[in-house]
């Protein structure tokens, strides 16, 4: 037989990156200069010495919890609670030890683990990667600095009572005040901070139609409670709710100094902690600074954008990064996800995701990858949306700390044909011709025939179109007739 015959045509098998082979690797606008950090922000050596100082006892716990590992093998490694707490038992030989309280135990515990140094893997307790380079590479510790900053909320429990809807506007309006802590390079006094929250709460609350904090909504005259009907809840704001906003501005400081984002108030350099709301005034670190004047350069990068991402609905916002290399997309993700809510805008990502558009579901998983675990519990539960499931898992998978390149291992055989097919339908709907020729050798099948065979019974909505626009762009007139053959039989339900 010649090469020509389809029948023995072999695939040369590579590394499988779907959204790469999709996406067009040029850059549709002038590269932007490097910002410079403001006058008198440290070096970045300086800023990794500070964040290692600030995850010092983390760091020191969460090697004592990989030793434990190690010296007890796979049978006796440590094994996190149901919540991803320490054990009881585990949180005393950690005391016992490191020299620790127990309450020291748990608060570096949970450093340890808003920071990336440890991970849990089914409950059981590994180092991350950060923990391993934490001596050598600067850049991974700021970067599980900056992990941690972003998880303040997650240092230090809410106010007991507080209403879950008034904690979430304190977290969703904190960046604002943290814009005005960085702008002000120096102290800024408590009531102003506090008179900017009361601000912001009450622009998120008009934004969704609510009643403005501080005011009662008006009672309709003449209109007397229904037999039997609900009563109206209270509003989440008032001091009924169980917190007033200074006590919730007072956790939300406190949590930035847990995290080491805030300068510690007199008395917290000697030991003993004093309440945020102990403290006339706040100011932000070196660490603190720096971060937020990041975050606000991704916001301009992603403002100064043509289509002006960071307005845009996250389907035009894919689209706009669709022609952009990954490093610029990350950035524009970054940018866009920094002006939301992480729920808001993981939900409205994989709503993106259930539609029509190929390209927008891998690209809407690459920019969850930008937000980190917040996005795991809603990725585990696109994993049960067959559309959804082979993205969710190689997310997944990536975000355990598996190597990207054998993490298309976890699909099954059909699983990775469907999103063979389904990167093949991106590829066509925006890419070029040589591009989709050059994806027929990702399949993981290791003859054209054995692909078509699968391709057909998989089921994919679009294998006609794809079959079609393959047989068109192949230079092989033996392997394109074979591929239009199928594209025939699939359009017409033979076998």
């Amino acid at each position: 037989m010649t090469s020509r015959t389809p029948r023995d045509s072999r695939l040369r098998l590579v590394p499988r990156q779907p959204v790469a082979a999709a996406r067009r690797a040029v850059t549709t606008r002038a590269k932007r200069p490097a910002p410079r950090p403001p006058e008198g922000t440290p070096p970045p050596a300086e800023l990794a010495r500070q964040a290692r100082a600030v995850l010092a006892g983390a760091a020191r716990l969460a090697r004592w919890a990989d030793g434990c590992g190690a010296a007890g093998g796979t049978g006796g490694a440590l094994r996190a609670g149901p919540d991803g707490a320490l054990p009881a038992a585990a949180v005393e030989r950690a005391a016992d030890a490191l020299a620790l309280t127990p309450r020291q135990v748990r608060t570096d515990w949970d450093l340890a683990r808003l920071a990336g140094l440890i991970e849990l893997h089914d409950g059981l307790v590994r180092p991350g990667w950060r923990l391993r380079a934490w001596d050598r590479d600067d850049t991974a510790v700021l970067r599980g600095w900056v992990a941690l900053f972003d998880a303040w909320s997650l240092a230090r429990p809410a106010p007991a009572g507080a209403a879950p809807a008034i904690v979430a506007e304190v977290v969703e309006a904190l960046p604002q005040l943290l814009s005005l802590l960085h702008l002000s390079a120096g102290p800024v006094r408590l009531p102003v901070l506090l008179d900017m929250l009361e601000q912001r709460v009450t622009e998120l609350r008009t934004e969704r139609c609510e009643v403005p904090y501080g005011q009662d909504a008006p009672a309709a005259p003449d209109t007397p409670h229904a037999p039997g009907a609900p009563h109206p809840e209270p509003d989440p704001a008032d001091d009924s709710a169980g917190a007033s906003l200074a006590e919730l501005l007072g956790w939300a400081l406190d949590a930035l100094l847990t995290v080491g984002a805030l300068v510690p108030h007199h008395g917290d350099r000697d030991g003993v902690h004093r309440g945020a709301q102990d403290a006339a005034e706040a100011q932000l670190t070196p660490l603190g600074n720096w971060s937020v004047w990041v975050k606000l350069e991704q916001i301009c990068v992603a403002a100064q954008s043509p289509a002006g991402n960071i307005e845009q609905s996250a389907e035009a916002m894919l689209r706009g990064c669709a022609r952009l290399t990954p490093g610029p997309a990350r950035a524009e993700y970054r940018a866009w996800l920094a002006a939301r809510s992480v729920g808001a805008a993981v939900e409205e990502l994989l709503t993106v995701a259930r539609g029509e558009d190929a390209l927008l579901r891998g690209l809407a998983f690459e920019a969850l990858r930008a937000v980190g675990a917040p996005a795991e519990q809603a990725v585990r539960a696109a994993a049960e949306e067959p559309v959804l499931r082979p993205y969710a898992l190689l997310w997944l998978v990536e975000h355990e700390g598996g190597d990207p390149e054998t993490a298309p291992d976890v699909l099954t055989r059909e699983e990775s044909t469907w999103l063979w097919v389904d990167t093949a339908a991106a590829v066509a709907d925006h890419g070029e011709t040589q591009l989709l020729v050059r994806h027929l050798d990702s399949a993981v099948q290791g003859s054209v025939p054995r692909l078509l065979e699968e391709v057909r019974a998989v089921g994919h909505p679009r294998t006609v179109q794809v079959l079609v626009a393959l047989a068109a762009a192949h230079p092989d007139p033996a392997l394109a007739k074979a591929v239009r053959r199928a594209a025939f039989q699939v359009h017409t339900g033979g076998a």
